[in-house]
């Protein structure tokens, strides 16, 4: 069975959509996918500054609970050497 002139042009025609359709999709998907991973990039970036900033926030409240003990041993001492003279 052949195709007559008007039917192949047809068939070529409804190929070429087929195939714009499928490079379109693709091309939707990849766009979708590339921005999720732009998502997932920036929210793991702003993890990593959140757990820098929490780690900076400890660190710096332990030096000062360690300044505090030492300023009140300091203070104890002075406290005993006053009340032993």
């Amino acid at each position: 069975m052949y195709f007559n002139d008007l039917e192949e042009i047809l068939a070529v025609v409804i190929a070429i959509a087929i195939l714009g359709g499928f490079v379109v999709s693709t091309m939707h998907d990849m766009k979708a996918t590339i921005a999720e991973e732009k998502q997932k990039f920036k929210e793991k970036k702003e993890a990593e500054e959140k757990a820098k900033e929490l780690i900076d926030y400890l660190d710096t409240k332990a030096n000062l609970i360690d300044s505090i003990v030492k300023t009140t041993k300091k203070l104890e001492k002075k406290k005993d050497n006053s009340n032993n003279v």
